[in-house]
């Protein structure tokens, strides 16, 4: 069957395919299948540069470049070819050595020396280098599509700065702030979390069936294995890994998907909270010519995309939680519990971008409703409890909670009932004009300054 979008079973390469193109040739299999390919021949490259190995002598500069052509003229037609040979071994890496032995055998040079492809290697060896490489440019796109969802959340952080909004704790009317320094506070969370994110370095290894070199010291004792290693990890811009068993153990990788977790999960609050804010007039969202809303109920503009952004940071974490809680655990040397469930390391971010792009359209869609934020305000002078009490506590008036609690709490307060007990109080002057002078819009503190990003 060819393929047909609509046949897909994930969404990721059917209905949501165009929002995540820009992973498809990184994460998908013919991602994982030309890293593991450029791997190999970066690794007899590496060898064939070592002087005590005589069996396989330096190259010359044409031959170098013949196998970097290998690497950088790969296509979907190799790929293709490489699942061929699969078919046959019923191994994926070792169709990859198969696969290259055929472009060796076109090259005089090069096909003398086939048996040092993949060679001393455990197809961990190459996995684990290849895995690396993909989170590390999936990481790159993934840290775009943050940047520039956070640059919005700062330009509605600045253009709603002095927009009083009134606050609600519990579900209830609490002090006052502004729809500024709400985007505000996710801006910095996200900027924070994300530093993490981008301090994240992958780690690698290529050390033998079980991490001990055993193949390498038996063919070429003398040869100091440990730093060829080394140096070959580190030329892929990779972190050396010196202690592993057969497989890489994955920790790095399970520190970087924890942040992305929490990273999704600050996404996952913002996304909830607009959502409310839409539900109580705040926000009117933008209207496109031919939308519907609802089948039934003509009138409906549903924050759809704050709903999508959630449902898919929440199935990005789902992903991410299970990625990392089973990859860093092993039975004994080796087993293959890691290896399936990597396969799904790009799904994880799919489902990051994809929600991301729902929620830059979101973001994008906002029109402030004044209106309805001054509305609730006017209707809200209970909250100036909190700053009449504070100030008669700062004058050592005693039981100021307990008086304001007894004429507030679960009752309705109006703006003449604050003036009136203001002006009884027993307070210098200049505090009781301050009072008299505080009202819902106003006070909101430092809300102002603190949205000045």
């Amino acid at each position: 069957m060819n393929h047909e979008s609509l046949f897909s079973i994930s969404p990721l390469d059917g209905r949501y395919e165009n929002a995540v193109s820009a992973l498809r040739e990184i994460t998908s299999e013919y991602g994982l299948i030309k890293y593991r390919y450029t791997i190999e021949i970066k690794w007899f490259i590496h060898l064939s540069k070592n002087s005590q190995i005589k069996e396989l002598p330096k190259l010359d500069i044409k031959d170098y470049l013949y196998l970097n052509d290998l690497i950088d003229n790969f296509d979907i037609k190799d790929a293709k070819r490489v699942k061929t040979i699969e078919k046959k071994t019923n191994h994926d890496v070792k169709a990859i050595e198969y696969f290259i032995r055929e472009k060796f055998k076109k090259h005089k040079k090069l096909s003398k020396y086939q048996e040092f492809i993949h060679f001393a290697c455990t197809s961990e060896d190459i996995n684990n280098l290849s895995y690396a490489l993909m989170i590390k440019e999936a990481k790159s796109i993934t840290k775009a599509a943050i940047n520039e969802t956070n640059k919005k959340i700062k330009q509605l952080a600045n253009k709603y700065k002095k927009i009083s909004m009134l606050s609600r704790t519990h579900g209830q009317n609490a002090s006052p702030t502004t729809m500024g320094k709400e985007f505000a506070n996710f801006h910095h969370r996200i900027n924070k979390i994300s530093l993490s994110v981008d301090r994240r370095t992958m780690t690698g290894k290529i050390n033998g069936a079980v991490g001990n070199y055993n193949a390498h010291r038996v063919a070429y004792p003398e040869i100091d294995w440990q730093k060829i290693s080394n140096q070959f990890v580190r030329s892929l811009k990779l972190d050396f890994n010196s202690h592993t068993t057969q497989i890489e153990p994955k920790d790095t990788i399970a520190l970087l998907l924890g942040d992305y977790v929490k990273l999704n999960n600050v996404f996952i609050d913002m996304s909830r909270d607009i959502w409310g804010y839409i539900s109580l007039g705040y926000f009117k969202q933008k209207l496109k010519r031919g939308e519907v809303g609802s089948s039934t109920m003509p009138h409906k503009v549903n924050p759809i995309d704050f709903e999508n952004a959630e449902g898919n940071f929440g199935l990005a974490n789902a992903l991410l939680n299970h990625i990392s809680n089973t990859v860093t655990v092993s039975r004994w040397q080796r087993d293959l519990t890691d290896s399936t469930v990597m396969r799904n390391i790009g799904s994880s971010f799919g489902y990051i971008n994809l929600a991301l792009t729902s929620l830059l359209k979101g973001l994008n869609k906002l029109e402030i409703n004044k209106e309805k934020l001054a509305s609730d305000l006017d209707t809200a002078w209970e909250v100036l409890t909190e700053a009449i009490q504070t100030v008669m506590r700062k004058n050592n008036i005693p039981d100021g909670y307990e008086l304001m609690k007894k004429i507030s709490r679960g009752k309705e307060i109006t703006r003449s009932d604050l003036l009136e007990l203001i002006k009884s109080l027993d307070i210098p002057g200049d505090e009781k004009s301050r009072l008299l002078e505080l009202t819902p819009h106003t006070y909101t503190g430092f809300a102002e300054e603190l949205s000045n990003l």
